[in-house]
């Protein structure tokens, strides 16, 4: 949210990933990885999402992504930009909103629902483009674009229906996401 100076949030949740020691973590991005991304998908990433990648490029979370009963996209491969993979993660959060809109749903905010599927889903698309974009950081784990802010919550955006906060930022979520298992007791903690 404003109020949180530039990078702050980025670089602390950074080093902690870093310090925790089950992800891997590649050199950061640089400014003309940044401005090549950001060409290639429309958007700016915030100030703290910046600096998180800035510092170091997270791959892969060891003893997660490689288990097939967790597989999901992972951390988004931002140095494979033709990579299909990362284009359906990008794009998720909008996607999840077309196939509400397919489906007969709609958002209110929108005013009146149009009579015919085609036009409501050429309206969704048009309103579509005075969305703030969500970017992915994890799988299904997204930071709202923009430059010159920083501290948003993480999202979870697994469907429309579907949504909630993982970390109330980008600090918080590494902590809540990446850390061991608090709970002690046996058998449930190994679905955590």
């Amino acid at each position: 949210m404003t109020g949180v100076s530039d990078a702050d949030v980025g670089l602390r949740a950074a080093e902690r990933l870093a310090r925790l020691g089950t992800v891997e973590i590649r050199s950061g991005l640089t400014s003309t990885e940044f401005s090549h991304i950001e060409q290639r998908f429309g958007f700016q990433f915030a100030d703290d999402h910046r600096a998180f990648l800035a510092a170091g490029l997270p791959v892969w979370v060891v003893g997660h992504d490689d288990d097939p009963d967790h597989a999901s996209w992972g951390w988004p491969d931002w140095r494979d930009l033709d990579s299909d993979v990362l284009f359906r993660q990008v794009n998720w959060p909008t996607d999840c909103i077309l196939r509400h809109v397919a489906t007969g749903g709609w958002y209110s905010g929108w005013g009146k629902r149009p009579r015919t599927q085609e036009t409501a889903m050429t309206k969704a698309q048009r309103r579509l483009a005075d969305v703030p974009r969500l970017i992915p950081v994890y799988a299904h784990r997204y930071l709202p674009a923009g430059p010159r802010v920083a501290g948003h919550p993480v999202l979870s955006v697994h469907h429309l229906t579907d949504m909630m906060v993982y970390g109330l930022d980008l600090e918080d979520y590494v902590v809540q996401e990446f850390h061991e298992s608090p709970v002690s007791v046996p058998f449930w903690r190994d679905f955590l």
